[in-house]
């Protein structure tokens, strides 16, 4: 089967790199879960691995994800063949301003070229609360570079436009929502925006 860069790390047979998969999703659910979210929309939901922990941890009720590259979904659609997964555009979310309680963004907004234009558009289907994560620099290419991943970018993905550190995304995230909290699991960023 063609895989996904997404669909591999989160397949990952190195121990390491799922200890601080498993990290970052104890964070993640840990502040999520406090929200009490009853309908939450993961923006950049790849495969749904994100969207299938919420459901098996009993958090919120209706769980949708949109996805860009049809490849995930259709990845996403066999191995998880009970979530609401659809192929979509950050830019511009095909739904209504407000409509879910929690819009859940991870690790895609270091892939565009336009970061702002979508923080405004999570922000406006969101009811309450944007979840953000970013990779945190530069902690994220040196764990690459030291794992031999990218050295000849100095553990730069390739896929990656925009860089932050953990102050640098609070800043950013912090021009549209109200920053509620502020996590830094190794070697990510996670931030609670209220509107």
């Amino acid at each position: 089967m063609q895989s996904t860069d997404n669909y591999k790390k989160h397949t990952t047979g190195s121990p390491l790199q799922q200890f601080l998969i498993d990290r970052f999703f104890s964070t993640l659910f840990t502040e999520i879960k406090k929200l009490q979210p009853e309908s939450i929309l993961d923006v950049g939901c790849g495969e749904g691995f994100t969207l299938q922990k919420l459901k098996d941890k009993g958090i919120g009720k209706k769980l949708e994800g949109i996805e860009y590259l049809a490849r995930a979904i259709e990845i996403g659609n066999q191995i998880h063949p009970g979530l609401k997964l659809k192929q979509g555009d950050i830019y511009n979310l095909p739904y209504k301003d407000n409509e879910f309680d929690l819009v859940l963004c991870t690790e895609v907004l270091e892939h565009l070229e336009d970061p702002e234009s979508a923080l405004k558009e999570l922000k406006r289907v969101a009811q309450r609360y944007c979840v953000i994560s970013v990779p945190n620099e530069p902690w994220f290419m040196l764990g690459n570079f030291l794992r031999g991943k990218n050295l000849s970018r100095w553990g730069n993905d390739i896929e990656h436009i925009g860089h932050w550190t953990h102050a640098g995304i609070k800043k950013f995230v912090g021009k549209e929502l109200a920053v509620v909290t502020a996590q830094a699991p190794l070697p990510w960023s996670i931030l609670v925006g209220e509107k």
